[in-house]
């Protein structure tokens, strides 16, 4: 679980609840209507321009946004290293039967123990690569969608409610709370792309990039021990990905 993920969402949503329910009834606030326009209109506004199968598949992909745990390119670089010491002792078939966590990684080796040519393994790895991403492009692309879609969507039902509260001026008493009620819609759907949608899809291209940093540190780490070369210099090549304080750390360490 992102504990991130969750307590911004939580506090997000707390915060404009607090506020609704510290300036009065919390009961003005609830309009079927609006709900509607907003919600149930923007899903199929967005469900337009999409296929299905990706419009459905996005309750999947926000999943990640909230339980998706990456590995630390720490601990995949250490990894790397132990294979590419067996490896260098053992030859490649010594790499069968060690334990692999990273699914990823241990495609690669897999791949490596077979026997598979360098230029094979690394073209088959990019591709896994850049499908991952695209997949994951896709998922965030809904989310950044009904980010843009529901405001507009609000703006609509504030229009129609403006347009039924003109048309029976009669009554100066209704106009305040007909009003209130059309302001509702562009409420719910600031609240809708400012507090879920916008903030998913960012979440989702965050994770996107830290599969990416990973998935490229694993297909340098099976090249270099597909070539042979030293576990020493393998461990400075793989921690390039780091940053320069995590680096200087594993330096140290």
């Amino acid at each position: 679980m992102d504990l991130a993920t969750l307590l911004g969402l939580l506090g997000a949503l707390g915060i404009v609840g607090a506020a609704i329910a510290l300036g009065g009834s919390a009961g003005i606030f609830i309009n079927v209507p609006s709900i509607l326009i907003v919600v149930v209109g923007s899903i199929f506004v967005v469900l337009m321009k999409f296929p299905l199968g990706h419009f459905l598949g996005a309750v999947k992909v926000a999943a990640k946004a909230f339980m998706f745990k990456a590995d630390k390119p720490e601990d995949l670089i250490e990894k790397g290293v132990e294979l590419a010491e067996i490896a260098r002792k053992e030859g490649l078939l010594g790499l069968e039967g060690v334990e692999i966590p990273n699914e990823f990684l241990k495609r690669g080796v897999q791949m490596c123990i077979d026997g598979q040519e360098p230029d094979f393994v690394r073209s088959v790895l990019s591709k896994d690569i850049n499908l991952a991403i695209e997949r994951h492009e896709k998922g965030q692309a809904i989310f950044k969608a009904l980010g843009d879609v529901a405001p507009a969507m609000g703006m609509i039902g504030t229009l129609i409610g403006l347009v039924q509260m003109l048309s029976n001026m009669s009554d100066p008493k209704q106009i305040g709370p007909a009003m209130a009620v059309a302001l509702l819609t562009t409420l719910y759907g600031a609240i809708m792309a400012t507090t879920i949608a916008l903030p998913i899809a960012d979440k989702l291209a965050h994770r996107s990039d830290e599969e990416r940093l990973n998935k490229s540190l694993i297909l340098e780490a099976i090249n270099a021990i597909q070539e042979g070369v030293n576990p020493r210099i393998i461990r400075d090549l793989l921690q390039t990905y780091l940053p320069d304080k995590k680096r200087q750390t594993a330096d140290a360490a």
